[in-house]
């Protein structure tokens, strides 16, 4: 018995130190797995963290390639629609508006009128700004008589003005009592109806008003504010020179035109601009920007789309 007594408490010691061990081990595996799990944490934290700004970095540099992408097509549409525009303005019409009186029956002050730039051919003047890169025209062709034209002021060579054609190369011009004369002959006319105009001081008046018709047969209206005794109704004789035009309003007293040589004087072909067309907008002189509540009521609708003659 005490043989086995000691066997006993051996085997107890022995049971004792192998849990003791399997205590040890256990304790030993407890207090690695949390490291080894906050080291496997930390390495899926920094791989899903790369992960997250590596597509933040994608998707911000496809914002900021759409946004280039985008300006760049703006300013491609922009310069486009300029390109179209100045070839439209240089090869085919321009619009104007007219800021005078000088071609009232005609033209009203107010009005906007589209002009064919192909009427005549191109000049430097064709081109905004006029810039000197060649003389002449090309594909020009000689306006009629009779025609409303519009210029640059041979003074300047960058004023544009509007008149009607009235003397070609070669032809005299000359101004007798009121009616207007070429080459010796007195221009057909025929008084019509009073015009109602205004006068120095802005008030409204009723002026002679007139038929003329020119040689080749074009007519049209004129009217004569201060009567036949006009400053310009009596001229000397005007020779018009080798490629030029003589110019003249169809508000016969109050028009600065070729008569006055040393405002106007004669037309070079080269400073043609275009031939008026169409009257494509028309609003009376007195109509405010500040009141547009009254715009329908000024507008001219009678005389939109009219064809200039």
């Amino acid at each position: 018995m005490p043989g086995g007594a000691i066997r006993l408490r051996r085997d107890t010691d022995a049971a004792t130190m192998s849990e003791a061990v399997c205590t040890q081990g256990v304790s030993a595996n407890l207090s690695r797995r949390p490291e080894q799990r906050t080291a496997a944490s930390a390495a899926s934290l920094l791989e899903h963290g790369s992960t997250d700004v590596s597509e933040k970095s994608k998707y911000v540099s496809s914002s900021a390639k759409n946004e280039e992408g985008g300006l760049w097509e703006t300013i491609k549409v922009i310069v486009q629609a300029l390109l179209i525009a100045v070839v439209v303005r240089t090869v085919l019409f321009q619009p104007f508006n007219i800021p005078s009186g000088s071609l009232i029956p005609t033209l009203l002050i107010g009005d906007y009128l589209f002009v064919s730039k192909y009427s005549y051919g191109y000049s430097k003047h064709s081109i905004p700004f006029s810039p000197g890169i060649f003389s002449g025209r090309i594909f020009g062709s000689e306006p009629k008589r009779g025609e409303i034209a519009v210029f640059k002021l041979p003074k300047d060579n960058s004023t544009d003005y509007i008149k009607r054609v009235i003397g070609l190369p070669g032809d005299k011009i000359q101004v007798i009592g009121g009616v207007l004369h070429i080459n010796g002959q007195p221009v057909q006319r025929e008084r019509v109806e009073d015009y109602k105009t205004t006068d120095l001081y802005g008030r409204t008046i009723s002026v002679p008003q007139y038929k003329e018709t020119l040689p080749g047969g074009v007519s049209h209206f004129v009217i004569e504010r201060d009567g036949d005794r006009g400053y310009w109704d009596n001229t000397n004789v005007y020779t018009v020179q080798p490629g030029h035009f003589f110019m003249m309003g169809d508000n016969r007293d109050n028009s600065t035109d070729s008569r006055d040589e040393a405002s106007v004087g004669q037309v070079p072909f080269e400073n043609l601009v275009g031939r008026a067309e169409i009257i494509f907008f028309s609003i009376d002189e007195s109509a405010s920007l500040w009141r547009p509540w009254e715009w329908p009521q000024k507008i001219r609708w009678n005389r939109l789309f009219e064809r200039i003659q």
